[in-house]
């Protein structure tokens, strides 16, 4: 495959205004008081398929693929609450447990390993564990302390209900969402909070 034709794509939820803008809110204020604006490359979101290589000139299939995908998925909640960490230097938004999404993820990862052969090999193993982050990996350890003790203590909380998944593309170092795919409130299986 010639590197130079591909490009690197994911899969998220994004969720929507105004829950969108307060969560940029939160990550410009990581910028501004500690020193990290990795997360500020990405809109908030929480990912569903991990960062993938594919030829640009056959987006059109993840396109079809995806729009096939969501035919038979309904739209369902999903609340943040609460910050965590991933230490050194991760801090995020909890998204409360939530067997619907989980089923959806695994889905999703089924079918882009089925229909697409995707699978990120990098990423093979690791738990899903679903959340959205407000400083990344260029939070450095020595702010990592001060920024998790007044998070720590922070309150966040939303609800929302998942219409739209979106796929990303990498684009001179900044994801931007490429397109949105609406799920389906009239298929055939309901899904809610749980």
């Amino acid at each position: 495959m010639d590197i130079t034709d591909v490009s690197k794509y994911f899969i998220a939820i994004v969720p929507p205004s105004p829950i969108y803008e307060e969560i940029n809110q939160l990550k410009e204020y990581c910028k501004e008081n500690f020193n990290t604006k990795g997360a500020l490359n990405s809109p908030p979101h929480l990912t569903l398929l991990m960062p993938f290589r594919w030829k640009e000139a056959k987006e059109d299939r993840l396109f079809t693929s995806l729009a096939s995908f969501v035919k038979t998925e309904t739209p369902f909640e999903i609340l943040a609450s609460g910050f965590w960490r991933f230490e050194p230097r991760v801090i995020y938004i909890s998204i409360q447990p939530n067997l619907v999404l989980n089923q959806f993820r695994n889905r999703l990862q089924l079918f882009f390993r089925k229909e697409l052969n995707v699978l990120n090999a990098d990423y093979r193993g690791l738990p899903f564990h679903p959340h959205i982050t407000i400083a990344f990996r260029d939070l450095k350890k020595s702010m990592f302390a001060k920024a998790w003790q007044e998070f720590s203590s922070k309150k966040f909380e939303a609800v929302w209900q998942v219409n739209v998944i979106v796929l990303l593309k990498n684009e001179d170092n900044q994801w931007r969402v490429l397109k949105e795919f609406a799920l389906q409130p009239n298929a055939t299986t309901s899904k809610s909070l749980q």
